[in-house]
């Protein structure tokens, strides 16, 4: 079996039907600590608005949260929607992260909203979107490197900590502009799956060096339901299943406890779209995951891997890291 890439995880904080916030985040801690504990390289926070059941809007201030509870993984963005800020902010903000937690902080980028079209326009300052994101992403890693002599706009803190950035995507746009630019790149596979070869493809293809990166660097996400038994992932998965199928339906994305069987919730359409959005997801033992591990990363070349578990119980879901982390220990 061949060494697996490193493991990282991503977290929507996502909120238990019935739960607080405050409990969702102190889960959220606990999560996080266990994943340093078992040697995973990040924990990355994703940016969503307006989106009852997750409550990880106010991205930067979790991150540092998080990185004062932990003690070694880097933690950062899964990512930062940079449409919605000013760079400037965004480069202070990541920068005082940075002064606080040296060596620790990752600043990634995504060109989309994050929210539905309403709350975008609420988010958005002057009316830009998407189309800036190129122009940004440069004015971003321009405060965020050294300061030139007579530069009138400086971010403090920010200037001179070179956070590293990534950019996020799940489409050919961002793999390209990541590939120009010398970023490292990941691709969404846990949410869109059916461009990852090719977006990674033509990262790999089309990378100029840089300063931050002298070669190509990229990280898949993909969804995963780690247990001790495949009987018992599929039962936990159906938390995952019916979360998807109310963000299909416009409803609130509060996670539900796992069910015995779906049927009578979704039609067949519904179902196959679930599954198509899933279609990455890691399920099962170790024995499963071992399998399924070697079957994707034969079809793809990939530096590391970003797992997102949807598991309802908090405990269930440290259980899962513990799985997980296994598969790579005897990959090695």
């Amino acid at each position: 079996m061949p060494t697996r890439p490193d493991y990282s995880l991503l977290e929507l904080a996502s909120v238990r039907e019935g739960d607080s916030v405050g409990t969702t985040l102190a889960n959220s801690v606990a999560y996080a600590q266990h994943a340093e504990a078992l040697g995973f390289q990040r924990f990355w926070l994703a940016e969503h608005h307006n989106m009852e059941g997750i409550s990880s809007s106010a991205t930067s201030v979790l991150i540092g949260h998080i990185a004062g509870k932990t003690n070694q993984i880097r933690v950062g963005s899964g990512g930062v929607m940079l449409p919605n800020h000013p760079p400037l902010v965004i480069a202070e903000q990541f920068g005082t992260l940075e002064s606080l937690y040296p060596g620790r902080i990752d600043l990634g980028l995504g060109r989309a909203p994050g929210t539905d079209p309403v709350t975008a326009r609420a988010l958005r300052r002057d009316g830009l979107g998407a189309e800036q994101f190129p122009e940004d992403v440069a004015r971003l890693q321009e405060l965020l490197g050294p300061l030139h002599p007579g530069q009138a706009v400086k971010a403090i803190p920010g200037a001179g900590t070179k956070v590293p950035i990534w950019l996020l995507g799940s489409s050919l746009y961002s793999a390209q502009l990541a590939a120009m630019r010398g970023l490292p790149y990941a691709f969404a596979g846990h949410f869109a799956p059916r461009l990852y070869r090719e977006a990674l493809r033509v990262y790999r293809d089309n990378f100029q060096p840089s300063e931050q990166l002298d070669r190509p660097y990229a990280m898949l996400a993909v969804p995963a339901i780690p247990a001790d038994s495949m009987a018992e992932a599929k039962f936990l998965a159906t938390t995952s299943y019916q979360r998807i199928l109310s963000l299909f339906r416009g409803q609130p994305l509060w996670m539900r406890p796992p069910i015995e069987s779906m049927n009578g919730l979704w039609n067949a359409g519904e179902k196959a779209s679930v599954q198509d959005f899933l279609s990455l997801q890691m399920i099962g033992d170790v024995n499963d995951l071992n399998r399924q591990l070697d079957e994707l990363l034969a079809s793809v070349e990939v530096d590391e891997l970003m797992f997102t578990i949807d598991i309802y119980d908090p405990a269930h879901r440290r259980r899962a890291l513990d799985i997980l982390a296994q598969t790579r220990a005897e990959s090695r």
